[in-house]
């Protein structure tokens, strides 16, 4: 098989991934969006090791603007029904997932945090394991209109998709195979996903 042929046969292949990749990157990372069970952070990461080794070009920048944009468009999404179900009598069934899902301390935390610090709160969120729940709901508690959290979420979405991006750029730096690099990715997520909730443990055990 000659060079070119080779080249013709890689972008060919590259060309199928993105056409099937990047619409299931936007589905799965809205979809995290609306049901904070979707680790997110790990698909992210992992289609990030995938773009940086592939020869096309915006490979990467693609993956970003794929992942913030769904990432935005699911919390707005998300907000406005909480928003509905703040305005209904009975509640609605997404607005009692928001509350199960954020502890009566973490909101109280993130209460105190939005009340003194405002809209920088929602980028740190997005950053922080299980933070953006929390924050959210202070949000539909303080009565934020959308166009305020929006205003808010959408730098917050930016920065998140950067961070993870950031971890799988590195995790596709370290291997030549793109599988050892997602597996590095991933693990790496899990490790920054769970390791705040084991400090607090070891705190509190000592």
């Amino acid at each position: 098989m000659t060079w070119l042929a080779v080249v013709a046969t890689t972008t060919q292949q590259e060309s199928t991934q993105q056409a099937i990749g990047y619409p299931s990157l936007f589905l799965l990372v809205l979809l995290g969006a609306l049901v904070p069970v979707v680790p997110t952070g790990a698909l992210v990461s992992s289609a990030a090791v995938v773009a940086f080794h592939q020869t096309a070009p915006f490979a990467l920048a693609l993956v970003f603007v794929t992942a913030s944009l769904a990432a935005f468009l699911g919390d707005i999404a998300l907000y406005w029904l909480g928003r509905r179900g703040m305005g209904s009598k009975n509640g609605s069934r997404w607005l009692e997932a928001i509350r199960s899902r954020a502890p009566e301390e973490r909101l109280a935390s993130a209460q105190e945090r939005l009340a003194e610090h405002g809209v920088a709160v929602l980028v740190l969120s997005r950053l922080m394991p299980a933070g953006r729940i929390p924050v959210m709901l202070a949000c539909l508690l303080a009565k934020w209109p959308m166009r305020r959290f929006a205003r808010g979420n959408f730098p917050a979405c930016l920065a998140w998709a950067v961070t993870y991006q950031l971890i799988g750029i590195l995790g596709g730096s370290l291997f030549k195979e793109p599988w050892q690099g997602v597996v590095a990715a991933v693990g790496l997520t899990v490790v920054i996903s769970v390791a705040p909730s084991v400090w607090k443990r070891v705190r509190a055990a000592g």
